[in-house]
């Protein structure tokens, strides 16, 4: 389904993140997945798909240092030679009602969350804008949506992204570039996961499906919207979320 195309995945060796690394990469693609920590965790996920026959590369960087985003934008260039999809995945919280949170806290989570998209789209836009071709998939959050206590600087950050990505897609929309969001909901991660039990469970039982989802399940949106067939789908928000927002 993507043979021949290379997509850059930031946040792409965890979680969600790796969940779109994989079914792309098993999907034909060349994928380079950005991590910041982990290095250990990052070869191992790598080495897992080469074992599969996939083709991974791993990249160290921070996207909210601009400087990483280039570099790691070059490193990939000069490997693959080109870039046909940009995920903006890698995202983090720091939670604590608005009375406790820091400026340190705010501006923490809005750099990596928004501004590191900013950042990467910046570092690939003139490349896709000159081959007349792209993809760029924003995950945002339901919590963009919806608010949630103790993540007033999350929710920000993930509401940026819809913005973000609208005039994005206005911008692009003569120049072959398409620009969507998916929001996904209360997903099966390492991030959720460490959310106390008792509060999952009242989540959990917000949900009208009465369930978390899988990282799969995001994926298979975020293919979608990479497809060439997709192309006359752009400034979109698509929600994963077990009706959570309904």
């Amino acid at each position: 389904m993507f043979e021949g195309r290379v997509a850059l995945v930031t946040g792409g060796t965890r979680g969600i993140g790796a969940a779109i690394t994989e079914m792309l990469a098993l999907s034909g693609a060349s994928v380079a997945a950005g991590y910041n920590r982990g290095g250990e965790s990052a070869e191992k996920f790598a080495g897992a798909m080469r074992e599969k026959g996939a083709k991974v590369s791993i990249h160290q960087g921070r996207v909210d240092q601009a400087e990483d985003c280039n570099r790691v934008v070059k490193e990939v260039m000069d490997g693959f030679g080109r870039i046909d999809y940009l995920v903006n995945n890698a995202g983090i919280t720091v939670d604590k009602t608005v009375r406790k949170m820091t400026i340190d806290d705010w501006r923490q989570v809005l750099d990596v969350n928004l501004s590191g998209s900013f950042q990467m789209t910046k570092a690939v836009l003139e490349h896709m804008i000159e081959r007349g071709s792209g993809r760029i998939v924003n995950i945002s959050s339901v919590i963009g949506e919806t608010g949630n206590i103790g993540q007033a600087n999350y929710a920000a950050s993930k509401a940026g992204l819809f913005g973000f990505s609208k005039s994005l897609a206005l911008e692009m929309a003569q120049k072959g570039i398409t620009v969507n969001c998916v929001a996904p909901g209360f997903i099966a991660t390492e991030m959720v996961s460490a959310i106390p039990e008792a509060a999952l469970a009242k989540v959990v039982e917000k949900i009208p499906q009465r369930r978390l989802g899988r990282p799969d399940e995001v994926a298979r949106v975020v293919c979608f919207l990479l497809e060439d067939e997709s192309s006359y789908i752009t400034g979109a928000v698509y929600d994963v979320n077990g009706g959570l927002d309904m």
